[in-house]
Parts: structure tokens; C-alpha cells; sequence
């Protein structure tokens, strides 16, 4: 796919890019490599300066970045809206903490003053996804320029004038030129990129065969990765959970983005006490979803980010059905123009089917029973995932049992998956390695330096 903005709702393409030549990109890497000499120079009160204007840009074109969203990959506007302020959070969040994450740290050795310091490495790659395509970025953008670097973004080729825009953020918040450029390369040009020696990590949230690539080739070079990649996130259901809570917040989780989202919940596993009341609450909250255009402040689901991503969707819930799945709403392509899919809930899905090891990247929950909390945990653990986890119940040895075996990097007990500047976010297993955002995000692209001042 070329780097194009095409319309998901309809279909049309609105405008489409030549990538950069290997020229410049050079010209490009050149720039980076010269800001970093003096932008790693730079007072921690003057780069949380820079990042407040940010937040204030972010604040003040809320609506006309939002629809830029909603028009490059099909995402309701109103969660496109919610999408620039969590954006406009985070860059506060760094703002106001980058100091005391990367402040100075005294041990007390033989020496006669010894402690570790935080120091910047240079210019990191960021390849980043379309389903996000704001938050992705400035989650990984804040912490490194407040930490020192400086930042390349190789953004979706889907999302390209988003990718623009968020360099045009930094440009007009004060940063130096070359402290964060877009590059619109193609896929075929990161190894390159990864590879140059003024290039010093990456970081990539995408597909597992994405993070793969990304890793092998940085592996390599001998350089620092941090990815974050696919989920099929579980959402436990036991009996003793509030059923109404957990009904409403499993709608929630499974159609945040159109259901477009790693963390988004995927697996519904049911403890067979509440199962039948559960499966019926949701269907009911299912059928009175609106699909339709995203800019409309009364739909719920838009269209899925590309067709491809629609038909690899819809094969998979064929596969489910052959197989003896029953659909209970749902699960047939609409006859209308855009990459839309209905909410569809699966049930009864036998072993062997995809919903056991493939992500549901779209508006598909998956329904399963179990008879015990040691059922539900092995089901969980099933799938090479480890992103997220939501588990409810009201038993307080259930939720540390929960707490303790749940193969993920996120648990949430009685509560909805999310990310949070405050908190670390990041996954085991086939879902990558690596942590954003909290104090643990900030540390991952710096020098951890070792200081001892001898007698």
C-alpha cells in the first residue's frame, strides 16, 4: 500500500505521498544527529516549557485533529476528540515529572561520592500504528524529549497527514527543528533507517510480525528496542462479580476504536453460574450499538481502518462458524460502501478454531464458559499473548489469584484495561517487551550511568 490518506467511510482516496528519497532521508538523519549534539544540552525546565505549548496546541485544535483522525482511519470523532486530550495529558504528565524520573540517584560505596544518572542516548526510531494514531506517538514522544532525545517517527502509511500534523505540533510548541521529524518512508526502508549508526533505538508498537522484523534487524546492530505488540486481551467473569458493572464495561472494552485496539478485551470468559445472564445482558447491549458514520455524534462503531483488515476479520469469524460456532448477532459483511463490520458475538466456539490463538482486531467478542477459577485461568494463559487482563469478582482471594497467575502485563481487577501516564504499560510473551509510559517509560531510552568520584 502506497502512503495514501483514504477516506475508511467511503472508500475514496483524499490525497497520497511520495516517499522520501534515500537523499533525503540522509538529509533527514543528518538533521537529527546535529539537533541532538545541542537539544541533549538543553535545561529540563525549557523542554517541559516546549511540551506545555504542546499540550496547548493539542487542546486548542482538539476538534480539527480529531477529524483528521476520524478521516484517515475511520474512528468515531468523538473518540477521536478524547484521543487528542489524553494526548494533551500525557505531555503535561512529562512535563511536570521528567525531572524527579531523571534525577540523580546517590549510593553509597567506597567512593567518595558515587550515584547513577540518567543521560540521553540520541535520535529513536518510533514505528507506529494507525490505530492510534496520536496517542501511539506522544505516549513515546513526551518522555524522549523530556528525557534528552530526539525523535524519528515512521508512522502508518494510512495515517500519514496525522503524522504531519504531530510534527508540526513540536515545530510550533518551540522545539528545535530536527528534534522530531515524520518520515514518510515506506516498510521497506526501516531496516535502513534502524541499521544508520546515527540512530541509536526503536521503539514499535504493530503486529507481531512487524515487531519481529524490527527486532532482528535492531538485534543486528546491537541496538535497544522496546515493542509493544498484539493481544488477546481475557475478561474473566465470576459469579460473585456485579454482573451490570461487568456487562457494561465488557461493551466498553471490546468496541473501544471499533474494536481496534491491542488492549482491547477479546476473550469473554464466563464463570457458568452467571454465563446464560451475562451472554443475554450483552447481546441486548450489542443490538442497540449504531454502526454507521463516524463523524456522526450518534455512532458507536465506525469503519475498520482499511479493507484488509475487514476481510481478515470477517474470515476469521467464518472459520469460527464452519467449525460449529454459533453467531449470535452479527458476522455478515454489510452491503453498504466503507470497511464496515457489525458487532458480532461468537458463543460455543469449539477448540481449534482461530478465536483459541489469533487476535480479533475489530468489532468480534468472543464468548467462553468455564467451571472454575483454575478453568478460566488456563484459558486465559492459553493464547502466546500477554497484553492485558480484566477479571471480576467480589472474592478477595480470587482477585489476588487473579493477581498472581494471569500470564499479562496489565491486571485489572472489576475494572476496564486502559493505559495511564502514571502507571507503566507493556506486555509479555508474543506481545512484546518493554515498558511505556510512568517512570519506567521515561527510563527506557537513556544511558543508565554509573558515576564514582574517588577520594
Amino acid at each position: 500500500m502506497g502512503i495514501a490518506t483514504i477516506n475508511p467511510a467511503t472508500g475514496e482516496t483524499v490525497k497520497t505521498f511520495q516517499p522520501l528519497t534515500d537523499e533525503e532521508l540522509d538529509r533527514k538523519l543528518d538533521r537529527a544527529d546535529r539537533t541532538f549534539k545541542q537539544y541533549r544540552r538543553t535545561m529540563m525546565v525549557q523542554r517541559s516549557k516546549w511540551l506545555r505549548a504542546a499540550a496547548d496546541i493539542l487542546e486548542r485544535d482538539r476538534a480539527k485533529f480529531g477529524e483528521l483522525m476520524t478521516l484517515e482511519m475511520g474512528k468515531p470523532l468523538k473518540s477521536a476528540i478524547k484521543e487528542v486530550d489524553k494526548c494533551a495529558l500525557v505531555c503535561r504528565y512529562y512535563a511536570d515529572n521528567a525531572a524527579e524520573f531523571l534525577a540523580d540517584i546517590p549510593v553509597q560505596t567506597d567512593a567518595s561520592f558515587s550515584y547513577v544518572s540518567y543521560h540521553p542516548l540520541g535520535a529513536v526510531l518510533a514505528v507506529m500504528p494507525w490505530n492510534f494514531p496520536f496517542w501511539q506517538v506522544f505516549r513515546f514522544a513526551a518522555p524522549a524529549l523530556m528525557a534528552g532525545n530526539v525523535g524519528l517517527l515512521k508512522h502508518a502509511s494510512n495515517v500519514p497527514q496525522c503524522a504531519l500534523a504531530i510534527e508540526e505540533i513540536f515545530t510550533e510548541a518551540g522545539f528545535p527543528s530536527g528534534a522530531f521529524q515524520t518520515l514518510l518512508i515506506g516498510a521497506s526502508q526501516v531496516a535502513k533507517v534502524v541499521a544508520d549508526d546515527r540512530v541509536c533505538a526503536a521503539t514499535l508498537t504493530g503486529s507481531e510480525y512487524a515487531g519481529m522484523s524490527l527486532a532482528e534487524c535492531a538485534g543486528k546492530n546491537l541496538k535497544k528496542t522496546v515493542l509493544e505488540l498484539g493481544g488477546s486481551d481475557p475478561f474473566i467473569v465470576m459469579g460473585s462479580a456485579n454482573l451490570e458493572a461487568a456487562v457494561s464495561t465488557a461493551v466498553t472494552a471490546r468496541m473501544l476504536n471499533s474494536g481496534q485496539s491491542c488492549i482491547a478485551a477479546k476473550r469473554f470468559i464466563v464463570h457458568d453460574a452467571i454465563a446464560d445472564e451475562f451472554q443475554k445482558r450483552l447481546l441486548a447491549k450489542f443490538q442497540n450499538l449504531t454502526l454507521g458514520d463516524p463523524m456522526s455524534e450518534d455512532t458507536d462503531i465506525g469503519p475498520l481502518a482499511t479493507p484488509g483488515i475487514r476481510d481478515e476479520l470477517h474470515e476469521q469469524v467464518v472459520a469460527c462458524k464452519d467449525k460449529g460456532a454459533k453467531v449470535l448477532i452479527g458476522g455478515e459483511l454489510p452491503d453498504r460502501p466503507g470497511n464496515y463490520y457489525p458487532p458480532t458475538i461468537i458463543a460455543d466456539i469449539p477448540p481449534g478454531t482461530p478465536a483459541y490463538d489469533q487476535e480479533f482486531f475489530g468489532p468480534v467478542a468472543l464468548l467462553f464458559r468455564v467451571e472454575s477459577i483454575d478453568d478460566a485461568i488456563e484459558l486465559a494463559n492459553s493464547v502466546p499473548y500477554g497484553l492485558g487482563a480484566s477479571a471480576w469478582t467480589a472474592v478477595e482471594a480470587e482477585q489476588q489469584q487473579f493477581i498472581n497467575e494471569l500470564e499479562a502485563g496489565a491486571v485489572f481487577i472489576n475494572g476496564l484495561v486502559k493505559s495511564d501516564p502514571r502507571l507503566p504499560f507493556g506486555g509479555i510473551k508474543k506481545s512484546g517487551y518493554g515498558r511505556e509510559l510512568g517512570v519506567q517509560g521515561i527510563q527506557e531510552f537513556v544511558n543508565i550511568k554509573t558515576i564514582w568520584i574517588g577520594h
